[in-house]
């Protein structure tokens, strides 16, 4: 009698675990695995007391399985992006492959989009979304339009980890972080169990990071069937990241431009008659000239950097010519503080110049 109840106990236990989230899943299946070779061993062993315990660790966890899947947000999509109108082919290709490649142009909408139609195709119920971004200033304004777009509270159901900042809580779906921060991930929980979906964007940047990562997820997929993989990019040789996940499916999507006018300013006629070359100077006076060419009072001003230094120089001679309430100058590069780089993402009735490195990944 006491082998039967024990044999419906367990059966109930397997049960449950599936509503666990996949880490608890896990760690708790090994452990009725362990009771279940006792009972093997010792057939007539009365385990009704290790099952008890067990099966109260599991009670928990399915109640946080249930509250995390309570959290996920309802989606929508914006109607001006290209991507929007993929949705429903990119929904299914997720739900039927393991591997898919987005090949999606600059203003498609892959990076902002792509997380949320996961959500839609049933990923993230049994462990967080994670998407990575090569630069932290990326991660941090990505994970809060993404959260403003789901309409949910940002650190809480979506959130963004880097270095030196952890705004993600227990409560996360969708988590945004760097490339080098998945990797450390990586050490601590070499099967990333933290995650059902891991979306790679911007792969084809070819960083030291990113590389390691896709060498590294061919391998982990070979581990784990459930896991699915996203690698995105603006710029991608298609052929050869299908072959090298075994033929993985591939989507393209358009992008979105808008009109450009490519101006050339010798340096000559920005600096007139000064001797000393100064690219600094250069970028300023042509910054000055298209704020006296422009009628119009919106619209923001992007200027680019080599470096760090170029940009407080830049960023202290402009506002040494230019005053005024109307215009606002911002430095943007790496070192500054979550807070400050916040700013440039920040809706402002003023205008702004935008003083930025290559690396900032705006």
């Amino acid at each position: 009698m006491n082998a039967a109840k024990q044999s419906i106990a367990v059966t109930n236990l397997k049960a449950d675990l599936n509503e666990c989230l996949l880490r608890d899943r896990l760690q708790l299946g090994r452990q009725l695995e362990r009771i279940l070779t006792k009972t093997k061993r010792a057939p007539n062993r009365n385990l009704f007391g290790e099952l008890n315990k067990l099966r109260e660790r599991i009670e928990k966890a399915r109640k946080l399985g249930r509250h995390h899947r309570a959290l996920i947000p309802e989606v929508t999509y914006p109607d001006d992006l290209p991507i929007t109108l993929r949705t429903d082919e990119i929904r299914d290709a997720i739900k039927q492959h393991q591997v898919v490649i987005i090949s999606g142009e600059t203003g498609s909408g892959k990076t902002t989009q792509l997380p949320k139609i996961c959500l839609e195709a049933g990923r993230g119920q049994d462990g967080r979304i994670v998407c990575t971004q090569p630069r932290r200033v990326a991660a941090l304004s990505l994970s809060q339009r993404l959260a403003e777009e789901l309409a949910v509270n940002w650190g809480k159901e979506v959130g963004c980890k880097i270095r030196f900042s952890d705004q993600t809580s227990s409560e996360t779906i969708i988590k945004l972080v760097t490339d080098g921060m998945l990797l450390s991930e990586i050490r601590g929980d070499a099967n990333l169990l933290e995650y059902d979906t891991v979306i790679l964007d911007e792969a084809h940047e070819r960083s030291l990071n990113t590389d390691f990562l896709l060498g590294y997820m061919r391998l982990l997929l070979q581990r784990r069937a459930d896991l699915k993989l996203i690698i995105t990019s603006a710029t991608i040789d298609i052929e050869k990241f299908s072959k090298a996940f075994g033929n993985a499916h591939v989507i393209e999507v358009v992008g979105r431009t808008y009109p450009v006018e490519v101006r050339h300013l010798p340096m000559e006629e920005l600096l007139g008659s000064a001797e000393e070359y100064s690219y600094v100077e250069a970028a300023v006076t042509a910054v000055q000239q298209l704020l006296d060419e422009c009628s119009n009072p919106i619209g923001d001003f992007l200027v680019f950097m080599p470096g760090e230094q170029d940009i407080r120089e830049t960023s202290e001679l402009l506002a040494s010519r230019i005053s005024g309430p109307k215009i606002e100058i911002l430095p943007l590069f790496s070192r500054l503080t979550a807070a400050e780089q916040r700013r440039v993402f920040t809706p402002s009735r003023r205008r702004r110049v935008v003083i930025a490195d290559r690396k900032s990944g705006v």
